[in-house]
């Protein structure tokens, strides 16, 4: 009978720590940044349908970073549970610090387990009071320890460069304008250059405790986030002047119409068409006179 290899418990959470880690840093940074009437979330996130951030309850929003399937797990967890403790006891004793308790020990009986994989995610739980000096963010790890965050904070991809762009640029108190400005920014700048993300590439929610319905959870929308921001990213090529790579004009693809081109189809104009012998546009047919009306009694 062969006897299974030995690994010390310090080298088996080692192990289980760096391979939690890569697959953290694979993808987009999230950042939550506290600004005067709440806390805002930002994410790099040109899907759609794939939210990293979500609202749990009426004060209390979520945001992760890692493997998609598995913070969707506990975010529907943190759902059930707050609206359970929500309908037992009272909707005030749904709180944050709660839910992260819950999700960190979750978290540590999953990464200290040998039976199964650690999540690779980390995880915002935010919640905002009567006023900014209530509000609170928590950061979880993989591994369950939970950190409690103020003023901003970052998790996943290059955490390292986006945080140190926030140390320089953040405001206490900002408005939402100028923390989205700035949490933008953080996200597109790396060690070598700055990226300009496109609007429709960005995923922006906040908890905002200005508005007047119980639940303070909003998204931002593309076209909220280019009035806020301008216009972003780089113009078509395809709808400058020039020719494109079917040998037109590049105007024709951006629905602008050229009178003087008679085969320009944007409008629906049709080019005239050519006698097949002579080449030359067909002469008008005739037009027929009218029809007089009948005279009464013909039948």
């Amino acid at each position: 009978m062969s006897m299974p290899f030995y690994v010390s418990p310090e080298q088996l959470m080692k192990d289980r720590a760096d391979f939690a880690r890569k697959g953290i840093a694979r993808g987009r940074s999230v950042v939550a940044v506290q600004y005067a009437d709440g806390v805002l979330f930002v994410s790099e996130n040109p899907s759609q349908a794939l939210h990293k951030v979500s609202e749990i309850y009426d004060r209390i929003a979520f945001a992760a970073v890692g493997r998609y399937n598995e913070f969707e797990n506990l975010r529907i967890a943190g759902v059930r549970l707050a609206d359970m403790r929500g309908y037992a006891y009272d909707r005030r004793d749904v709180t944050g610090r709660g839910l992260a308790n819950a999700y960190a020990q979750t978290l540590g009986t999953i990464f200290s387990s040998g039976g199964e994989k650690p999540y690779e995610v980390e995880i915002f739980v935010a919640e905002i009071g009567d006023s900014a000096a209530d509000d609170q963010l928590y950061r979880l790890t993989y591994d369950g320890q939970v950190a409690d965050e103020h003023g901003y904070a970052v998790m996943g991809g290059a955490a390292d460069v986006v945080a140190g762009h926030l140390a320089e640029h953040y405001v206490e108190g900002a408005s939402l304008a100028d923390a989205l400005r700035v949490a933008v920014a953080a996200l597109g700048h790396t060690e070598s250059e700055d990226r300009v993300i496109p609007a429709d590439a960005l995923e922006v929610a906040a908890l905002d405790r200005t508005r007047t319905q119980p639940r303070k959870f909003l998204r931002l929308r593309a076209s909220r986030l280019e009035e806020i921001l301008g216009v972003r990213g780089a113009a078509d090529p395809a709808a400058e002047d020039g020719p494109d790579a079917n040998g037109g004009v590049g105007q024709h693809q951006s629905g602008v119409d050229d009178p003087n081109d008679p085969t320009d189809q944007v409008s629906g104009a049709v080019a005239p068409l050519e006698d097949p012998v002579t080449g030359e546009p067909p002469v008008a047919p005739p037009v027929a006179p009218p029809v007089a009306p009948p005279e009464p009694g013909d039948s």
